[in-house]
């Protein structure tokens, strides 16, 4: 199961049963979930350039799971007593469908503050409790992306020149003057330019607080969301391009672009 993301470096992590329940009921989900994680790609420079906490690669990755029919779907749980509400509690969850033996859930975590795995992970829990749901999938940053993003984005400043701060902002970012202190004093320590914002543009954007491999693994581990059956996937450095050489202009202008399909779609 999954053996094509796997072959490709995805890391795929299988809970509660969720193999037996999908090998058997959802094939369909599997091969739509394989089709649609599997053609992503991220430039270096959506990474690097892209605003907010998500990149450009990860609207289009919602945008070919849209298009598949896992939509947006809001969960209205209600209390009743003698037929009168007395209290309701609702979910909403990002990419939903349902098939002929009941209904599969994905949250896309590119990005967020880590706490955001408990809120998805216990959306899960209660709607699988429910039987509103019968697997959950998590898609987050796998551990060589996380591991791996100094690296790249060091060599993204190497080939683009950025050796300076006049040189950042040249190309179009903007930095803090508490950024640029931190630049200057990791330099003073021996690194070079590229190394020194590399790694503090990494641990602004992309800290360990964020949603990553090991935060996720790690609330999983401890029994967050159990006992809903879960598949978890990690993205892998492997699908960031270096080969784009895209501008910023180019980034803002495909992200203005998924903006507007997404409100046409919702007029629609």
């Amino acid at each position: 199961m999954f053996e094509s993301l796997i072959d490709r470096g995805f890391q795929i992590d299988i809970h509660s049963h969720a193999q037996a329940i999908l090998s058997v009921d959802f094939p369909d989900a599997v091969s739509e979930l394989e089709s649609a994680i599997g053609g992503l790609s991220i430039p270096i420079e959506e990474i690097v350039g892209s605003g907010g906490g998500e990149s450009q690669g990860t609207q289009r990755l919602r945008r070919s799971l849209a298009e598949l029919g896992w939509t947006k779907m809001n969960f209205t749980v209600e209390k009743r007593i003698n037929g009168v509400a007395r209290e309701a509690i609702s979910h909403e969850i990002d990419h939903v469908k349902t098939f002929g033996p009941g209904v599969i859930a994905c949250e896309i975590e590119w990005n967020n503050k880590d706490p955001f795995y408990d809120r998805d992970l216990e959306n899960f829990k209660r709607l699988h409790a429910d039987s509103a749901i019968s697997v959950g999938v998590i898609i987050t940053r796998g551990t060589s992306m996380q591991d791996e993003l100094k690296a790249m984005v060091q060599r993204f400043a190497t080939e683009r020149g950025l050796n300076s701060h006049e040189a950042v902002v040249e190309f179009g970012m903007s930095r803090t003057a508490r950024q640029n202190r931190e630049v200057d004093r990791r330099i003073r320590v021996g690194m070079s330019y590229e190394e020194a914002w590399a790694g503090q543009f990494v641990s602004d954007k992309y800290g360990q607080a964020t949603t990553h491999w090991a935060k996720l693994e790690d609330r999983v581990h401890r029994g967050v969301g159990n006992p809903c059956p879960l598949v978890l996937v990690g993205l892998p450095s492997s699908i960031v391009t270096f080969d784009e050489g895209l501008a910023l202009e180019d980034i803002e202008k495909e992200a203005d672009a998924l903006v507007a399909e997404g409100i046409a779609d919702a007029a629609d």
